[in-house]
C-alpha cells in the first residue's frame, strides 16, 4: 500500500496522484514532481491517503521533494516570465500573419519546455513560428490548439449568474453535457439563453441533473390524458416540476373547461403522449431546433479537439 497524494498544476485543473513516499505531506504544501511534461511545480490538493496504485491504475512516480522557499522564489520568477513570454509570441504570430489567438503561455518548473496555448478555427502552419520561439527563448517550443471551453476556462470570466465561471472555478474537468439536461429542467430550448460564455452548452446544467431526473418520474408530460383525485378528466397543460404541481385543463359537468391545479399524486395518467418527436414547428422553433444540433455537435468535437488537460 502506498501513501497517495493528488497534486494540482493550476487553479481548478485537473488532480494527478503521486506516491508521497515517507514524506510528510499535508494538504496545501507544495511539492516537486515529475510528470511527463518535466519537472513541475504543484499544490497538493487531497489529504494523503493509502491505496493501491493511482485513479489510472498505473504506477505512481514519487514525489521528489516537497518544495523549498528557492523553489516558491523560483516558480514566482517563471510566473513573471511566462508574461514577457507572452507578449513576444504574440508579436511573432503579427509578424508571421498566422491566424490564431494566443491565450496563455506556461513554463515548465525546469525551464526545459516553454509552452503557449492558442485557438483558431481550422489547422494552423506555426513551424516558421516555432523556429523564431526556439530562437528567442532557447529552449524546447510547444504550441496547443484547444478548444473555446479551454480558453474560456483558462480566461476566466462572469457567467449570467453573476459568478465566476464554473470551469475556472472548481471544475477540474469538464463535464458530458447534453439538450436533454435542459430539456429535464424544463428550460428555454433557445440556444443563447442554455448557452455559456463560450458558446457551447453551460456546465451548470449538469448540476441538478439527477434532482429533475427523480422529480420528473413522478409527474406526467404536457398533453397527457389524466383523471384528478375528484373524478374529473382532462389534458395536463403544464407542470411545476419542483413543486410537485400539475395544470389540468379539466372538463366540467355542464361541458365547460377549467384550468385546475393539482399534486402529482392526485393524478392518474390515462393516456401518455410522452415528447413525441416530428409535428408541426413554426419558422422559429425549427430555427431553434437547427441552433441545439449545432451545439450539440460542437459539444462532441471539443472534446476530441481538448488538450489541456493531456
Amino acid at each position: 500500500m502506498a501513501k497517495v497524494i493528488g497534486v494540482r498544476f493550476r487553479y481548478a485543473g485537473k488532480i494527478y496522484d503521486f506516491d508521497a513516499g515517507d514524506k510528510d505531506i499535508k494538504k496545501g504544501m507544495h511539492v516537486i514532481v515529475e510528470t511527463a511534461r518535466g519537472v513541475e511545480y504543484g499544490e497538493v490538493a487531497t489529504e494523503p491517503r493509502e491505496m493501491e496504485g493511482g485513479r489510472s491504475g498505473k504506477p505512481l512516480k514519487e514525489v521528489i521533494r516537497i518544495a523549498t522557499e528557492e523553489d516558491d522564489l523560483h516558480e514566482k520568477e517563471n510566473t513573471e516570465r511566462e508574461k514577457e513570454a507572452f507578449k513576444i509570441c504574440q508579436e511573432c504570430i503579427q509578424k508571421h500573419g498566422l491566424e490564431m489567438k494566443l491565450i496563455g503561455s506556461e513554463y515548465t518548473f525546469d525551464n526545459t519546455k516553454l509552452l503557449f496555448y492558442f485557438t483558431a478555427d481550422g489547422r494552423v502552419d506555426f513551424r516558421e513560428l516555432v523556429k523564431d520561439l526556439a530562437g528567442i527563448f532557447r529552449t524546447r517550443i510547444e504550441l496547443r490548439q484547444v478548444g473555446v471551453r479551454d480558453e474560456t476556462k483558462i480566461l476566466g470570466g462572469l457567467g449570467v449568474c453573476g459568478r465566476t465561471l464554473c470551469c475556472h472555478s472548481y471544475l477540474s474537468d469538464f463535464v458530458p453535457v447534453s439538450i436533454k439536461m435542459a430539456k429535464e429542467q424544463n428550460l428555454s430550448l433557445n440556444p443563447v439563453k442554455i448557452s455559456g460564455v463560450c458558446g457551447r452548452l453551460m456546465c451548470c446544467l449538469k448540476n441538478e441533473e439527477e434532482v429533475y431526473e427523480e422529480l420528473n418520474r413522478s409527474l406526467p408530460y404536457v398533453g397527457d390524458y389524466v383523471e384528478t383525485k375528484d373524478g374529473l378528466r382532462g389534458e395536463v397543460n403544464s407542470v411545476n416540476i419542483l413543486k410537485q404541481l400539475v395544470k389540468v385543463i379539466v372538463a366540467l359537468p355542464n361541458d365547460e373547461k377549467e384550468i385546475r391545479e393539482y399534486r402529482s399524486d392526485e393524478l392518474r395518467v390515462r393516456s401518455s403522449r410522452k415528447r413525441q418527436k416530428g409535428g408541426k414547428k413554426d419558422n422559429k422553433a425549427d430555427s431553434e431546433e437547427k441552433e441545439l444540433q449545432k451545439l450539440e455537435s460542437l459539444e462532441k468535437g471539443e472534446k476530441q479537439k481538448s488538450k489541456l488537460n493531456d
